[in-house]
C-alpha cells in the first residue's frame, strides 16, 4: 500500500509540477532605456531610463550612460510596471480543486492561528509562471476554513523552495467572521434560537481565545519572578500576540454589510488593527469604515451582484465608491482554493474597476502600491523607487488593456523565465491549424 501512495504521488507531482528553472541571483546591473515608466508614486515618466543592480533600483532618469558590464534593454515605445500584488490568494497551495491530494489550504481544527500558508506552498507550481507571465510578481497566500485558519505569507512568483519565495511572513491573521444570515425555512436543521446561540457561541470562543493570549502575555512576562510559575510555550497562543498588541493586522473575511459592522465594533472592543477581506457591502458603511480607518481588501470586481435585487454594477463599482468615500482599499482576485488559478486576471479587475468611476492611476495604484500598503511592504515594493525591490516588468502597452503582453518580468533583479504552460498550448495548437490549413490547400 505504501508503494502504491508513493507511486501515486510521484505521478501526480511529475503532472502537475513546473519544469521551469527558478532564475539566478542578479550579478550584472541592468539598464532598461528609454520606456515608459508607470511609476505609481510620481505618475509616468516618458522616454526615461531605470538602472537596477543587487536586486534594487539605484538610478532613474534620462540617458544613463551604458558601460560594458550592463545588460542594455531598449524599451522604446514599451511600458514599465512595479510587480503587480494579489492581496490573498491559495495560489501554491492548490493544483486542481478537484484532486484531494493537490488541496492544501484548509488545516484540521476551527481555531489554528499557528498555521503558517508559507511552509505549504508549492513553488513548482503550474500555476504560477501562467500568474507571472501577466505581471503578478507577489501574491498573498492565505489558508482558509475555520473559525481562524491561520496566518497569510507574502511569496514572490519564483524560487526553488517556499524559504525562497517567502517574501515576508507573517503577513496578516485571517479570521472568518460568521455568517449574521439567519435561515427561516421551515426545514432548517436549528431553530432560529439555536442558530443565534451558535453564533453568538463562536463569537464568544474569539474573545475567550484573545483572553488567553493576553493572561499567557502576561505569565511570559513575569515567569522570571519567584512568585508566577512558567507557563511553558504554547504555539497557538505564541502565535496570537503580535495581533493582540496591533503590531500586525487581523484580516476578517466579512462580506454581509452586518458582519462588517460587527466585525468593526469586536475590533475596536479588543483594540485590534483591522483589515476587511471581501467587503461586498462595504459601500454601505463607508463612514464608519473611514471613521475608523478600517482599509477593506476587495476580493475581486469580476463577479456578479451579492443579491439578486442588486444592481449589476455592484461589483464593478465598489471599488470607485470606496475611493470617493476615503477609505483604504486596495484590489485582489477571489481568495478561495477554485479561484487560484484566476490570480493571473489581477489587471482585468482592476481595469473593470476603472471602466465604472475608479480614476485609472488609482486602478493602477490598487494592484500595486495600495496593496503593497495593506500588506506593510510598501517600503520595498508597489513602485518605482530608488531603493526599492527591482520586482518590475515590461509590457507592450498599457497594463489595464487586455491587449497588453508581458515580455518580460525581474523578480529581486532577476532575469525569469517566460514560459508557461498557456503559451505552450497556444504555440502546440497554433502549429496544429497551421498543418491542418497546408493539408487543405
Amino acid at each position: 500500500m505504501r508503494t502504491l501512495i508513493f507511486v501515486f504521488l510521484f505521478m501526480i507531482n511529475a503532472v502537475l509540477a513546473s519544469d521551469q528553472i527558478p532564475a539566478p541571483a542578479q550579478t550584472k546591473p541592468i539598464l532598461i532605456k528609454n520606456g515608459s515608466l508607470h511609476t505609481v508614486s510620481h505618475g509616468v515618466l516618458q522616454d526615461t531610463d531605470l538602472l537596477f543592480h543587487g536586486g534594487v533600483i539605484t538610478r532613474i532618469e534620462k540617458d544613463i550612460e551604458t558601460t560594458n558590464d550592463m545588460t542594455v534593454i531598449d524599451a522604446t515605445g514599451k511600458h514599465v510596471y512595479p510587480g503587480l500584488i494579489a492581496g490573498v490568494s491559495a495560489l501554491g497551495l492548490v493544483e486542481i480543486s478537484a484532486v484531494r491530494a493537490t488541496v492544501d489550504y484548509d488545516e484540521v481544527g476551527d481555531l489554528t492561528p499557528e498555521v503558517r500558508a508559507n511552509v505549504s506552498y508549492n513553488p513548482d507550481s503550474e500555476v504560477i509562471p501562467v500568474t507571472r507571465s501577466n505581471g503578478v510578481l507577489f501574491v498573498n497566500v492565505t489558508p482558509r476554513g475555520g473559525l481562524i485558519p491561520g496566518q497569510s505569507s507574502l511569496m514572490a512568483m519564483d524560487g526553488w523552495t517556499w524559504e525562497d519565495a517567502t517574501f515576508q511572513h507573517p503577513t496578516a491573521l485571517h479570521l472568518n467572521w460568521p455568517s449574521m444570515h439567519i435561515n427561516l425555512n421551515r426545514n432548517s436543521k436549528l431553530t432560529v434560537r439555536e442558530q443565534e446561540e451558535k453564533r453568538r457561541q463562536r463569537l464568544q470562543d474569539l474573545d475567550n481565545l484573545l483572553e488567553k493570549v493576553r493572561q499567557y502575555q502576561t505569565l511570559q512576562a513575569g515567569k522570571n519572578s519567584k512568585q508566577i510559575k512558567d507557563p511553558g510555550h504554547d504555539l497557538r497562543l505564541e502565535a496570537m500576540l503580535p495581533y493582540v498588541n496591533g503590531e500586525k493586522p487581523v484580516f476578517i473575511h466579512a462580506r454581509d454589510v452586518r458582519q462588517i459592522e460587527a466585525a468593526v465594533a469586536w475590533s475596536q472592543k479588543q483594540n485590534l488593527k483591522l483589515v476587511i477581506v471581501g467587503g461586498d457591502d462595504a459601500w454601505m458603511v463607508t463612514e464608519l469604515l473611514q471613521r475608523h480607518s478600517v482599509a477593506v481588501l476587495v476580493e475581486g470586481t469580476l463577479r456578479l451582484p451579492s443579491r439578486r435585487y442588486s444592481d449589476y454594477r455592484e461589483a464593478y463599482a465598489l471599488p470607485a465608491k470606496l475611493h470617493d468615500a476615503g477609505v483604504s482599499f486596495c484590489i485582489s482576485t477571489g481568495g478561495s482554493g477554485f479561484a487560484a488559478a484566476a490570480v493571473r486576471d489581477l489587471p482585468n479587475h482592476a481595469a473593470m474597476a476603472a471602466a465604472f468611476g475608479l480614476p485609472i492611476d488609482i486602478a493602477l495604484r490598487s494592484i500595486t502600491l495600495s496593496a503593497a500598503e495593506i500588506l506593510d511592504v510598501s517600503e520595498q515594493l508597489g513602485s518605482l523607487d530608488i531603493g526599492k525591490d527591482a520586482s518590475l516588468f515590461i509590457a507592450t502597452g498599457d497594463m489595464l488593456e487586455i491587449t497588453s503582453v508581458v515580455e518580460q518580468t525581474f523578480i529581486h533583479g532577476t532575469t525569469t523565465d517566460m514560459s508557461d504552460k498557456h503559451k505552450l498550448l497556444y504555440k502546440k495548437y497554433q502549429e496544429k491549424y497551421q498543418r491542418l490549413d497546408f493539408m487543405s490547400d
